[in-house]
């Protein structure tokens, strides 16, 4: 018999030692130590991040060379490393792979929107490859979506101190969560589900809109910038 010899696990380029790592060197001030661990502990989980990133999601928009565009997403990831913390319960992979792409989509929509306008709208038809400008951009809103509505689902509480706002604001959430399943999603059709939902007027319904709508608009700056809702 021929015995089958064990998989070996292949070892994570970025696992719970970088995140160490990263949380040390957001954590320390002396910038000698800052690099020796950044060098040692940090800058290969970074590149072979940004490495793995654009070979997964093919962005076609970029007129620099691989190496060049790999550089400029790890050093975007350095300039924001000081924004990640971890005592919010976010895995540094996950919150440096999502600022990663998100990077990535915002400047391959600049450069989509660069070049569509150079082109014949009738030499676009024949482009398969225009269509990936578009399906990035709305990756990007279905991202930031989904990560909306986890905040939302967390803070509703502490923003409305009344139970019927806190009922109304649930209420526009869960909308948002069905909003695949609803054909027509305009202002006056919800406003009409929200009613018949929790029995409550206009005015009441306006005024949780506009807090929750303040919120949208600082988290969604937020997210343009570092790729992330904290």
């Amino acid at each position: 018999m021929i015995k089958k010899k064990p998989n070996k696990k292949k070892k994570m380029y970025f696992d719970a030692n970088v995140q160490a790592a990263i949380v040390k060197y957001n954590g320390s001030k002396n910038p000698t130590y800052r690099n020796q661990i950044y060098q040692q502990d940090i800058a290969y989980a970074f590149d072979k991040l940004a490495e793995n990133i654009i070979n997964t999601f093919k962005f076609s928009y970029f007129d620099s060379p691989f190496d060049d565009v790999k550089q400029e997403v790890v050093s975007f990831l350095v300039i924001n490393m000081h924004k990640y913390d971890h005592t919010k319960g976010s895995k540094a992979f996950s919150y440096f792979s999502v600022v990663a792409k998100n990077y990535l989509i915002l400047h391959n929509n600049t450069n989509y929107k660069r070049l569509i306008k150079m082109v014949d709208i009738n030499d676009m038809k024949t482009h398969n490859k225009f269509i990936i400008g578009a399906n990035h951009e709305s990756n990007l809103l279905t991202d930031f979506t989904e990560e909306l509505i986890e905040y939302f689902d967390v803070k509703i509480p502490t923003l409305f101190k009344k139970d019927i706002d806190v009922d109304i604001a649930y209420a526009l959430l869960e909308l948002l969560k069905r909003r695949h399943e609803i054909e027509n999603f305009n202002k006056k059709s919800l406003y009409i589900l929200i009613k018949e939902m929790t029995h409550v007027n206009t005015a009441k319904i306006t005024n949780v809109v506009n807090v929750m709508k303040k919120h949208y608009r600082k988290l969604f700056d937020k997210f343009y910038d570092v790729g992330i809702v904290e």
